[in-house]
């Protein structure tokens, strides 16, 4: 396994321990272009991040729109797995290709035909539903909305296939059982399927947290940078800004950091749920 940790600590520990590092340093333009020597600040960057107003209303952000991506993505994620058991073979295969297509699309580019599909002076959508020139990006509420609605696009083929394969697992004299008992669709999801599939629904939770909380891409092509005056600022956009619009890059390190130990807070969860679930195993 050596091989394999020389290449991990390469990719990932000397970037996290450079991230830590400047984000207790002064490190701006000045520093980088060695006008200014660079010097230790300790937590005071911290200080600074905590005790700035917009970073908590972006944190607040970030985790009310990170929670609705993902019960979003797993509702629509788990209604689809469900139905492509219970369509025939061509519908299933299409519905497939379909959700695949949308999960292997880059995000720059799902999010581009997005911006398109809800332009205000050309998109289709505006005019299906009679809208006019309505803008969706100029709100914060509909712009959010926007975001939410291309993240669930290509997020939920993960749950979706995810699920279906553990749906597939499931013996169906169980499930024949439970419908002989007189049990409805909606019961043998809540009963039986739902407990069978805890795992594999814990893990895809935890992943889509994960992913959710760093979405970038999205937000920063769709509401170009952030919205108007910052309106849709995620913390993921909120660091690029600081580090590179405003060259203060180790406040934007400082945020990457906080980033960081809160995914690793989320997996440590995880983890010790997994932990817990093997012991009752």
């Amino acid at each position: 396994m050596l091989p394999a940790l020389v290449l991990l600590g390469g990719l990932l520990v000397y970037p996290i321990y450079q991230l830590g590092l400047i984000s207790f340093l002064e490190y701006t333009q000045a520093q980088v272009s060695g006008g200014e020597p660079t010097t230790f600040q300790g937590l005071g960057n911290y200080a600074t991040l905590f005790g700035d107003g917009q970073f908590w209303q972006v944190l607040l952000a970030t985790v009310v729109f990170a929670a609705a991506c993902v019960v979003a993505t797993l509702l629509v994620g788990c209604a689809l797995a469900v139905l492509l058991t219970r369509i025939r073979a061509v519908p299933r295969l299409v519905l497939m290709l379909a959700a695949l297509g949308a999960w292997a699309t880059p995000a720059i580019t799902g999010s581009t035909v997005w911006v398109f599909l809800f332009d205000p002076d050309f998109g289709p959508v505006n005019r299906v539903l009679g809208l006019g020139d309505f803008s969706w990006t100029y709100g914060r509420y509909s712009a959010f909305a926007l975001v939410l609605l291309e993240v669930l696009w290509c997020s939920f083929p993960f749950v979706m296939v995810t699920v279906y394969a553990g749906i597939r697992a499931i013996p169906t004299e169980v499930l024949e059982a439970a419908a002989l008992d007189g049990a409805s669709q909606w019961r043998i999801w809540r009963s039986v399927m739902a407990p069978m599939l805890r795992p594999i629904l814990l893990v895809v939770t935890i992943q889509s947290i994960i992913w959710d909380f760093k979405v970038f891409t999205q937000i920063y092509v769709m509401t170009n940078g952030g919205g108007i005056a910052g309106q849709n600022l995620v913390l993921n956009v909120y660091a690029y800004q600081k580090a590179f619009a405003s060259s203060q890059y180790s406040l934007g390190s400082a945020i990457g950091v906080v980033m960081l130990l809160i995914l690793l807070a989320v997996t440590l969860v995880y983890l010790r749920l997994m932990r817990r679930r093997g012991e009752e195993l």
